[in-house]
């Protein structure tokens, strides 16, 4: 399978990833989303920022998803995974009504030569697409 994560630009979270600082892929909402429950190990991810070409590739070394959510399990998420995650303890408060998390432990990262994709069909705000084939909706 493969997915496409879409990152915030404020963030520079796609330095991070490219970097190493970065291992894990973090994604927490309210509801069962894609992500959770629909990534496997080996899966293939490719990174963008939003409004900009896909430009890095990573593999799916191992997954981790937690639901019923609450301040202390939150807290616990980041203070064993934070720096891995690049999200602060301090974050927490941003994430409490948060229901479910997935944990993307990445591996193989590297950079591709940049292409766009199209998200029509997935909606304006989307932030995850997982496909069977990224050239599905490669333009």
């Amino acid at each position: 399978m493969d997915h496409l994560a879409i990152l915030s630009k404020q963030k520079n979270l796609l330095s991070k990833i490219i970097s190493g600082r970065k291992t894990i892929e973090s994604r927490w909402y309210k509801f069962k989303k894609t992500p959770y429950e629909n990534i496997s190990i080996n899966d293939i991810i490719y990174f963008k920022e939003s409004g900009e070409p896909v430009t890095i590739i990573a593999q799916v070394s191992k997954v981790l998803f937690f639901k019923d959510l609450h301040n202390n399990k939150i807290n616990e998420i980041l203070k064993k995974y934070g720096e891995q995650i690049c999200v602060p303890l301090s974050y927490a408060n941003e994430l409490i009504s948060k229901k479910y998390c997935t944990l993307i432990f990445l591996d193989n990262v590297k950079p591709i030569v940049p292409f766009q994709i199209d998200k029509r069909g997935y909606g304006l705000m989307t932030a995850w697409i997982t496909v069977n084939n990224i050239n599905s909706i490669r333009k």
